[in-house]
Formats: C-alpha cells, structure tokens, sequence
C-alpha cells in the first residue's frame, strides 16, 4: 500500500496525531514531584508509533508495534479515533487485502498485518468513549468479508478470530442499540457459520457473540420469532456439541449451554429441545467436564430444569 500522506499532509497529520494523542492522555508531561517533571514515555512511544503510521515505510512496524503494546495505555483507543488520518489508515489496511479473499491468497505475513489492524479496532470498540462512534459509523460491516470466509488455514481463521473480537468487545455492554444493529446488518448468519464450522477458538468467541445476541430482548424475538430460523439455530447448537464428542471444551460447552436456556424462555424451542436435543449433554459423555467444572454442572442442570 501507498502512503497516504505526504509533504505537507505529513507534517499537518503529525501534528493533529501528536496533538489528540496527548489530548487523550491528558497532555504530554503530568505532575511536577520534587521539583520534577515527570514525562510518560512509554506514552511519548505509542505517540510516535501512531506518527509513523503515516509512512508506507514505517507502518506495517507501527501496526504491530501499537498491537503489541496496546495495553500500554488505556486511552489508546480514543487517541486512534480522534486522531487525523489514523482511522482512514486502519480502515485502508483492512479493505486492502479483499481481493486476497477469495479466491484464497492470503499469506500469513500479510493477514498478521490486517490482524494488527483489526486489534487497533478493538481497542477503538471497546473504550466507551469511542464504542458508538465506530458502531454508528458503520465500521463493523468492514469485517464481514472475513468472516464469510471458509478457508480452514491459519491466516483466514486468524482474520475470523481477530473480527469476532471486534464484535464481541462491542456487544459485552449489553447495549441494545449495539444489538439491534448486528441483527439488523445481517450478521447473525455469519456468527452461526461460524460457530457451526470454525476452530475451537472462533467457535467460543462466535458463541459467546450468539448468547449476547439473544440476551437482549430484540435479538431473543429475532430468533425465535421464526420457526425456521429458529430450528437452523437449535440444529447449529447441537452439531457444536456433537463436535466436541472427540475433544469436550468446557468453555465452549458453556457457551452452548448458556445460549440453550436463554432458547428455552421460548415454548417452541422447549418443545424442539425435548425431542431433539443432543443426547450428549444428557448421557455420560463430558462427564469429565461435569466432574470438574461447578459452574458447568450447574447450567446443565438449569437446562434439564426448563426442559423437564
């Protein structure tokens, strides 16, 4: 990719980067102790990082240095949003490589680059100064071009892991206007391919994006509302469990399990999950799990609860 600024651009870019950057932070040096100004530098750092992404040069080591040291500072995410140009450049590296989608021609090297993109996203979607703004903008419906992807090699299903952890650092506020757009937008196809075919990881964090979805009443009538819908999402459900026969994951077991009693607040979905419901949640089979994990034992004992 090109730079996108030069020249003068360069120099008004700097300036605005450095300017909102210490805004965001409150400011460069902060408090006078002994007579002495203290200076962050680890925050002088990130403020150079974020300059030196305006260099075609200089960025794809600042894309992954900002991701490296992203918990540096917890304002980061803001100082990405207000400052000039930064934005442009996160959404330029992500749109860049949809050609590389499809047919498959991804390298590694350059999904590692979108990735560290689409980290400096999350931090923009988690921090609730700047949550809304990026979800008002329309940015999220940027990441589904990845997630429609089916490639199984590592560099697609590291794109797949790093956009859900986008969404879900937007919809764990349970906000409904976050929900309403995501059901909105048609993402929930997606979520459920997801969860339906994807690795382990994307399949927990797709999951939990589900149950989150369905937490909030809008999402739960969206789903429910439909009997075919509805019974694609109980079919999903059970090809998740039938999928850990061979390797149980507590944590994906639970996510299931939380999503199948919000379901069962539904008579339609009770009366489906009566008869059609996973025989190995019901018989010996992660009785390891059980063994081990209280709160795992207990959500499948709420199931049988609703469902007896």
């Amino acid at each position: 990719m090109g730079s996108v600024y030069t020249g003068a651009a360069v120099n008004s870019a700097t300036a605005a980067t450095t300017s909102a950057a210490a805004a965001a932070a409150g400011g460069h040096p902060t408090a006078n102790v002994n007579g002495q100004l203290l200076v962050n530098a680890e925050n002088e750092a990130l403020y150079q990082l974020m300059i030196e992404l305006f260099s075609a040069n200089n960025r794809e080591h600042a894309l992954a240095e900002l991701s490296r040291r992203r918990d540096q500072n917890p304002d980061l995410g803001v100082a990405l949003w207000n400052s000039y140009g930064v934005m442009t450049i996160l959404y330029q590296e992500i749109i860049a490589i949809y050609p590389l989608l499809n047919p498959p021609a991804l390298t590694m090297p350059v999904s590692n680059r979108a990735c560290n993109s689409l980290a400096l996203l999350q931090l923009v979607a988690t921090h609730e100064q700047t949550r809304m703004q990026l979800l008002k903008a329309n940015v999220p419906q940027l990441l589904y071009p990845f997630l429609s992807t089916a490639s199984k090699a590592k560099q697609y299903d590291n794109l797949r892991l790093t956009s859900l952890g986008v969404i879900g650092a937007l919809v764990k506020y349970d906000n409904h206007e976050v929900i309403s757009f995501f059901v909105a937008t048609e993402f929930l196809p997606l979520c459920l391919k997801i969860m339906d075919i994807g690795s382990e990881l994307c399949k927990v964090v797709a999951t939990f994006i589900f149950q989150k979805i369905i937490l909030d009443d809008g999402g739960f009538h969206y789903v429910t509302s439909h009997p075919k819908r509805l019974h694609t999402v109980l079919v999903i459900l059970n090809n998740v469990i039938n999928q850990m026969v061979a390797a149980p994951s507590g944590r994906l077991l639970k996510s299931v399990s939380k999503c199948l009693i919000r379901l069962a607040d539904n008579q339609k979905a009770r009366e489906e999950m009566r008869e059609g419901l996973s025989e190995h949640l019901r018989d010996s089979t992660f009785a390891q799990v059980l063994s081990e994990d209280v709160s795992y034992r207990r959500l499948v004992y709420q199931l049988m609860v609703k469902l007896a």
